[in-house]
């Protein structure tokens, strides 16, 4: 192994060098500079430095103030503050790294992995994937951001992307240059602090309990597998994947372990739960009944709502009947995921607490859960004041009586 090099730097002259020449009368030496072979070739004047890694390293400018600015500030600011980094590895492809992250997500859910290869082929890699990692700067970002929001990409030119999708798109991208600074391959992340494109949340619909039984009935074959969405708030992909032997009856509860989710060319595939969580969820007595006579006679292992073919229920499938049963039911406009919304909805009302409604409904955080639905609590707010102002007058009349 070669000796490593001490760090140092400086700027030569191209197109001179400084010779010795012997004065052939008198043999003096003197020091004397003359154009060298490289005279009015290329750039002039060359930085030369070694890197903290000890390898030595040049690059050529126009000027000797342009070459000493490069040391100055690239390498030497650099270097002390350890942002410095390898050309070498930032000189890389971006679409190279991006293969590279892509294989670390391989444990994730299915549906996750399909999600981010479907971004990086259709919006990502064709923007950014001959770019060097080094060559990407936080404007050329920003007007990529601007112009998928109003042109599309390079693949879907001429129509602008939804607000989601742009987001998407921008996500796997700084989530590659993310992964790009922890390989020391940048020192900085230049996708930080893009102006996104607001995306607008659809206005929640909240189904009464009459409206929920209107909806049920109108389901036909599916009508339990709506009351079960409705009451419990479990996403659909749990509700395709709950087996028989997570339904108990005698306690009252559904045990979510699993999750069904379609995947473009894989199909239907099962894997653990959103946030890789098991839980239980209550069930009403009135479900229970109806979950009973449904699962009467099957195995333990059989699926709770079973496509009509057998195997897994697809969306596809269900939104069929779904949708025509709304509009039969005169609830034009609501969709499966409403039931979810629905479910909190109807258990707030009940008087179920944040930390109850968060249990059942599988979500990370109550902080989570009170973004969604804390708007719902408003009516407590009222009973709140009356007890407060019980309190104030029974002191008042403690301090009268004293």
């Amino acid at each position: 192994m070669p000796a490593r090099r001490n760090p140092r730097s400086g700027v030569e002259d191209r197109w001179y060098k400084t010779v010795t020449v012997v004065d052939p009368v008198t043999g003096v030496k003197a020091r004397k500079r003359v154009k060298s072979e490289l005279f009015g070739k290329g750039k002039r004047w060359r930085a030369r430095y070694v890197d903290p890694n000890g390898v030595e390293r040049a690059r050529s400018f126009a000027t000797k103030a342009e070459a000493q600015k490069f040391l100055d500030g690239d390498v030497t600011t650099k270097a002390v503050t350890g942002t410095w980094v390898d050309p070498d590895r930032s000189g890389v492809l971006f679409a190279v790294v991006a293969e590279k992250w892509f294989t670390t997500k391989k444990g994730c859910k299915p549906k996750t992995v399909a999600g981010y290869r479907s971004l990086l082929d259709t919006l990502v890699i064709p923007r950014w994937g001959s770019v060097a990692l080094r060559d990407i700067e936080w404007e050329d970002i920003q007007e990529w951001v601007v112009t998928l929001s109003t042109s599309g990409s390079i693949r879907f030119e001429g129509r602008g992307l939804s607000a989601s999708r742009v987001v998407q798109a921008y996500q796997v991208l700084g989530r590659v240059l993310r992964y790009a600074v922890k390989a020391k391959r940048l020192a900085v992340n230049p996708a930080e602090d893009v102006d996104l494109p607001a995306v607008n949340s659809a206005e929640r619909r909240y189904l009464t309990h009459l409206e929920v039984l209107r909806l049920a009935m109108a389901a036909g074959r599916f009508r339990p597998l709506v009351l079960t969405l409705a009451y419990t708030g479990i996403r659909f992909g749990e509700a395709t994947a709950l087996r028989v032997d997570s339904v108990d009856l005698g306690k009252r509860r559904l045990w979510i372990t699993r999750s069904a989710t379609g995947v473009t060319g894989e199909g239907v595939v099962e894997s653990d739960t959103k946030n890789h969580t098991s839980r239980a969820v209550p069930l009403p007595a009135t479900l229970a009944k109806d979950l009973g006579s449904l699962l009467e006679g099957h195995r333990p292992d059989s699926l709770v709502f079973p496509s009509h073919k057998g195997g897994h229920l697809t969306s596809t499938e269900f939104r069929w009947v779904f949708d025509q049963a709304a509009e039969s039911a005169g609830l034009s406009g609501v969709v499966p995921h409403g039931l979810r919304h629905t479910a909190a909805s109807l258990a707030i009302s009940a008087g179920a607490n944040i930390k109850v409604i968060q249990r059942m409904l599988g979500h990370k955080t109550a902080t989570l859960t009170l973004d969604l639905y804390g708007h719902l609590f408003s009516d407590d707010l009222d009973p709140v004041a009356d007890a407060m102002d019980a309190g104030a007058r029974a002191a008042a009349d403690q301090l009268r009586t004293a």
